[in-house]
């Protein structure tokens, strides 16, 4: 125990003293988020607003299609059509002529074919989808008013329906559509992390083993210590690097949600009219009411239980993962023959993490329970479920059979490090593999 404390120590204090770990641990929420306002923008920047000029021949669609930030609508009259043709291919200010004809009876099947857009550019799909909206709307206004309906009667039909959710398991809360889909995000959110951070700290493992094995260093190190206490000290090492940066990041994410919401509900205090004008100022900042809720979900979440579940689960599932990329390094010469052997620890998380993208509509289905009790699963699986809630015997059951299943692939990594570490020009194969195990 005191040699595989050595080593973790020695580990450990070589990863978190480089300045790339420091830089990294500190500026990686914010370059990401960052990067995510950065694809924002773009998506924003490539955005503009079309101006489609308007010739309505039947007169229904007067004052009724209004300008946005997608279509700027400028009705013309019927009389130039012909001009605005001709000067259509040449307009740089101009992006289409909408030909509306004339409405014979109540014939708006006929007007529909009839009605045509010319253009003297591609129209953007959003675009050209926006535009179609808006005429069917019209239409459709027009269609129920011919049924002999009036306005009112009109307004109370496109009323939609809001239904409300409480969980009687979960003390009657009541779970808006934003306040689900904050914990769809979480789920997403968690699961990629841990996914990622699986495979990023064991590929880790596996090149530092293979780097010692290169360089020979390994010989001497292992004449001091047992490979097995070699293999759990690099293991341990490694993990509390990654548990160090978790708990920074944990603690960011904190903060930033407690300054949301604090931040906002001490804008709102400080307005001179009270609640009336916090009322007001709320429904003309949407972003601002958004940001409120966004963190008043993530703070009435279990936090302390989803921070445990989580690190648990990343743990065990670490040691489970990262036990078999040290197998894998030690069984090879070069990372060129790790591509063949990597692909069995790759495969059960990709498929843990897809099929947990499929369970998030159910999180309670069998399927759901399934691949969070899996072992080669649930590190991704059950992760996806907590923020929606989980049984407590479930995870229970799910972290016995995940540290059970960690303790027995230690058990035959160590058994293939063994004699792994020490072969030098052999390329191994499975059925040699499977002998250093059996042996």
């Amino acid at each position: 125990m005191r040699n595989i404390l050595l080593i973790t120590k020695r580990e450990y204090l070589t990863q978190v003293k480089k300045k790339s770990f420091i830089l990294l641990t500190i500026f990686a929420p914010i370059i990401l988020v960052a990067f995510g306002a950065l694809i924002g923008f773009m998506l924003k920047a490539n955005e503009s607003t079309a101006t489609i000029h308007v010739i309505d021949k039947s007169g229904l669609f007067e004052s009724k299609l209004h300008s946005g930030e997608l279509i700027n609508y400028v009705p013309l009259e019927a009389s130039t059509e012909k001009q605005m043709r001709s000067l259509l291919a040449t307009s740089e200010t101009v992006d289409g002529l909408l030909v509306i004809p004339a409405l014979e009876g109540h014939d708006l099947a006929k007007l529909e074919a009839q009605t045509v857009l010319l253009t003297n550019k591609k129209i953007g799909l959003e675009t050209k989808s926006k535009l179609q909206k808006d005429l069917e709307s019209v239409v459709r206004i027009q269609k129920i008013t011919d049924l002999g309906l009036n306005s009112a009667q009109i307004q109370d039909l496109d009323k939609g329906f809001t239904l409300k959710t409480q969980n009687l398991k979960d003390k009657n809360q009541q779970d808006s559509d934003l306040a689900f889909g904050v914990k769809y995000g979480l789920s997403m959110v968690l699961m990629y992390v841990i996914f990622m951070f699986i495979i990023i700290y064991g590929v880790r493992v596996m090149r530092s083993v293979l780097e010692e094995k290169n360089n020979r260093v390994v010989e001497i190190i292992i004449s001091s210590v047992k490979p097995f206490d070699l293999m759990m000290g690099k293991i341990i090492g490694v993990t509390l690097v990654a548990l160090t940066q978790f708990a920074v990041w944990i603690s960011m994410s904190v903060a930033a949600a407690l300054f949301l919401s604090t931040g906002f509900a001490a804008l709102q205090g400080s307005l001179p009219l009270g609640g009336a004008q916090a009322e007001a100022l709320s429904q003309g900042t949407d972003i601002t009411t958004m940001a409120g809720e966004i963190s008043q979900t993530l703070l009435s979440l279990n936090v302390p239980l989803i921070v445990g579940v989580f690190i648990v689960f990343f743990l065990l599932g670490y040691i489970f993962y990262s036990a078999m990329y040290a197998a894998i390094g030690s069984a090879v010469d070069n990372e060129t023959e790790t591509q063949q052997f990597t692909l069995f620890a790759i495969l059960p998380l990709t498929l843990g993490m897809y099929g947990s993208i499929t369970i998030l509509n159910n999180p309670e289905g069998p399927l759901s329970f399934w691949l969070s009790m899996i072992p080669f699963t649930s590190p991704v699986a059950m992760i996806a479920r907590i923020p929606f809630g989980v049984p407590a015997w479930q995870i229970v059951l799910s972290v016995a059979l995940l540290a059970l299943s960690a303790v027995f692939m230690v058990f035959i990594a160590s058994k293939i490090y063994k004699v792994g570490v020490l072969m030098y020009g052999n390329k191994a194969t499975l059925k040699e593999i499977w002998k250093w195990i059996r042996s």
